[in-house]
Formats: C-alpha cells, structure tokens, sequence
C-alpha cells in the first residue's frame, strides 16, 4: 500500500510563530460546493461567521500553493490546498522568560516557567513555549518531543529538525528518559517514605481532574522525601509512567496534595486573571536520556528554584 503523499509546503510564513492552517479540499460527489466560497462557508460559517468568512476572501486572507490569493467564486477542485492564518484571541502575556538550558543542531531544552503553556492549544496559542522559542530563536521548524503541564515548571525537550522529532518522541513513548521532578508539599511525619505508589488512573476528556479507580495499575511513581520544615516538605518524585497529571494525583492519594494546586484535592474555580504569585509547586528539574541521533550521553537540571523552599 502506497503512503499518503506530502501535502505541499505553505506559502505562508508562520506569524507570531504559529503555522498557517491548511485546508484540504475533499471529494465532493454530489456538487454540493460549486464554488470555493461555498466550500469555505459550509466549513467554518458555523464556527467564526458567515460574515467573518466573506471578510478573510475579500481581505485575500485564503490563498494556493503560489501565495495568490483566491476568489471566491472559483470553481471548487477537489484536492486542492488553501492556507490561512486563524485570527488569534487576545492572550494575556505570561511575565516570565522561557530560559534555555542547552541548544545544539538537534535539541533545545527549554526551562519551561510555570504558567506557560508548552504547545499551542485552546485559548493558549501565542503565549506557549513553542511560539516563543520559534520566535526568540529564529527556529520556525522547532518542536515538542513531549508536553509539559502549564501549570507545572521544568524541563521541555524541543527538537530543531523535525525529521528527528520522532526518534526523541520514541524516547518517552518506550519510558527511556528519566525524569526527576521537585515538589513543595505538606509533611506527615506517620508517612513511611520513600514508597512506589502504583494506581489506574483515569483522565476523562474534558474533565478537569484525573481520578484513581480500581483496576490493573497503569502509572508508577516513587516518592522520596528530601527535607522537612515545619508543616512543609521537599520531594523528589520519579515517574516511571506518564499519566496525565499523574504526580499531583499520586501525591493527593498520599494526604500530600502539593503547595497551591487548584485542582487537587478539590477543583478551585477557574480566576479571571491568573494569580502568578501562587504557582503550582512542582518543577520537572532533570532530563537524562541516551541521544538517539548523536548516541551521547545526556542529563539535564532546571535553573529554577520552587518559590515554597527559597533557600535551596
């Protein structure tokens, strides 16, 4: 069986580091789309506007493989490519900096801050890791090889050429990186650690918080206990799965819900503006990995600091 051919570069450059959208033109059998603006209308009409729609044709804003902009009332050609760029949504700036631990010609490994998102997603586009780093570093073909929560700081591995993209994705998908997390959480002095917490977790789409239910395990972290103070303590935790939210949930099931977590134990109401001066405590502070390109040894250590321990 034949693959699937590679669609067309964009004419487009990428704006505010953000790739043009590309349409495809499907069959259409029945000449339910006589024209390019019929298809177009039947496409997006219902999600931005049929107004909106006529707008972005009469502003050129759709345009083919040569960058000419297209008409509306060209016949409608099936497998055809049009490009555009999506109006982006106001984003509130998130006022840190996105630091770089390491850049070579394969790898930049990004010190994601908290709050940031590390792809573009929802109502995080612009303000991500990703258009950021394109854009400060002049790399427009820069990819995640894995996500970051947004609210959690640390380590993000981004590829330079995506041809290597998948050879790095590899990595984490056969759990051969290891990942060393720092968290701030309340200390029980009755719990006996260090522990490996196996559990099914369940993250349902849409559902804010992941649940634990009975079943075969499918994550596994171990938990160490580095220092206390008070009512407070310092945390190692080594994932050995990769669960969504996997971390907070284990530690939440320990009676250790981490310093400032809006969702767990209890889901706070989502704030108009984000409160920057209570981040999540938890910092993925090590990456370290055989390179699968070069075969070198790697580690890598965050610069940041957890601002619930400021004497570390």
């Amino acid at each position: 069986m034949r693959g699937r051919a590679k669609p067309p570069a964009a004419p487009l450059p990428q704006r505010a580091g953000i790739d043009p959208v590309r349409v495809r033109f499907p069959p259409d059998p029945s000449g339910a789309w006589p024209t390019v603006r019929d298809h177009l209308m039947d496409r997006f009409a219902r999600a931005i506007g049929a107004g909106r729609v006529d707008a972005m044709l009469a502003e050129g804003r759709f345009v083919g493989a040569d960058g000419g902009a297209v008409r509306p009332d060209e016949p409608y050609t099936a497998g055809r490519h049009l490009w555009f760029h999506r109006d982006f949504a106001p984003e509130e700036p998130v006022p840190f900096p996105v630091g770089v631990v390491h850049r070579d010609n394969h790898l930049v490994i990004a010190d994601k801050p908290h709050f940031l998102a590390t792809t573009p997603r929802g109502r995080h586009v612009t303000e991500t890791v990703v258009a950021r780093l394109r854009r400060e570093l002049d790399l427009p073909e820069l990819q995640p090889a894995h996500r970051l929560d947004r609210l959690t700081a640390g380590l993000v591995l981004c590829v330079v050429r995506p041809g290597e993209r998948g050879a790095y994705q590899t990595l984490f998908r056969d759990r051969l990186v290891r990942k060393e997390y720092e968290a701030v959480a309340p200390y029980d002095p009755e719990l006996t650690l260090p522990r490996t917490v196996r559990s099914r977790i369940v993250k349902e789409r849409g559902v804010i918080a992941a649940r634990e239910e009975a079943g075969p395990p499918n994550s596994e972290s171990r938990i160490e206990l580095l220092e206390h103070r008070g009512a407070l303590g310092r945390y190692r935790l080594l994932p050995a799965t990769g669960r969504t939210h996997q971390l907070r949930v284990h530690m939440n099931a320990l009676g250790l819900p981490l310093v400032n977590d809006p969702v767990y134990p209890v889901v706070e109401p989502e704030p108009e503006r984000e409160d920057y001066e209570r981040p999540l405590q938890l910092l993925a502070g090590v990456l370290e990995f055989t390179d699968p390109v070069t075969g070198e040894p790697r580690r890598f250590e965050s610069g940041l600091r957890l601002s619930a321990w400021p004497d570390r």
